[in-house]
């Protein structure tokens, strides 16, 4: 078999001073953001040189921070950021202040998970400004900045518990404009489960489970899913769906149905070989 050589384009001292729990690329690849235990979101930005610098970095929440999310930039400079403090805050970049720093305003915080908030994910730019958040008490909640000039306001729109009496630990939105809204979304069961939003219902109901614990036993304990990746849609008649589950990948093929129509999914890939904990799963643009 082919064998791939990865190549480290560049290395860089975040200067945090506990775990950085996620790193972030805006939607060019211009910009990063970073957080860590230490409570600190940190956004870097190329010099002329081509070498990372802090911009702006703050003190965001008063716990952890595991995930951070970079809205589409037709909606502006935006992130979002959730915390074991049971928050999820949504900064915008403001104007430069005396020294020429960007300062990042806080437009709103969400405050509805009685647990720690663990992944958030913006959806896909045709559906509007939305955010899906997961949380340790196995509830999604989907929110809309209804107002896009005005970032104060995330009414939460819809709820659902993804894993009862669990933990959903990873979400991704089904990115294909023409198809329903969708959800896949891992958790500790482990499982890895596909939502609709069902229009009639107005409500989110499972439709597919791609990963389970009877799939799963013969790995051992403690096998959470860490990652979920929905891929993106370049005029396949079938989805790509990927997993990160303790030190696996694993990669499934989905077809979308009419209603009341089923296609079981199709397990593609199922990587053992990484020899430690395989925390993210990405996909290139090109879904390969």
């Amino acid at each position: 078999g082919r064998h791939h050589i990865m190549r480290v384009f560049q290395r860089f001292p975040t200067q945090h001073s506990d775990l950085v729990h996620d790193v972030s690329y805006d939607f060019y690849g211009k910009r990063i953001a970073t957080c860590s235990s230490d409570h600190i979101i940190k956004i870097w930005d190329q010099d002329l040189t081509g070498q990372w610098v802090v911009s702006s970095q703050w003190n965001a929440h008063s716990g952890s921070i595991w995930k951070l999310a970079w809205a589409h930039p037709e909606f502006g400079q935006v992130i979002a950021s959730c915390s074991f403090d049971r928050t999820v805050c949504i900064w915008e970049e403001g104007e430069e202040d005396d020294k020429g720093n960007k300062k990042w305003i806080e437009r709103a915080r969400l405050v509805d998970s009685r647990e720690s908030m663990v992944d958030i994910k913006f959806a896909p730019r045709h559906m509007g400004l939305k955010l899906a958040t997961c949380s340790a008490d196995g509830m999604v909640r989907i929110y809309e900045a209804i107002d896009v000039m005005n970032l104060a306001h995330w009414p939460l729109l819809e709820e659902f518990e993804a894993h009862r009496g669990g933990v959903a630990n990873c979400i991704s939105w089904n990115p294909a404009p023409f198809d329903r809204s969708m959800l896949v979304v891992g958790s500790s069961e482990p499982s890895v489960k596909i939502w609709e939003f069902n229009e009639t219902y107005r409500k989110w109901t499972h439709v597919e489970t791609l990963a389970s614990v009877s799939g799963v036993e013969r790995l051992g304990p403690d096998h959470r899913v860490h990652d979920v990746c929905w891929a993106p849609n370049m005029g396949r008649t079938y989805h790509l769906i990927a997993a990160a589950i303790k030190d696996t990948v694993r990669i499934w093929k989905v077809k979308i149905m009419p209603d009341n129509q089923r296609v079981p999914p199709e397990e593609i890939l199922c990587r053992k070989d990484h020899q430690s904990e395989v925390w993210r799963v990405e996909w290139n643009v090109g879904r390969s």
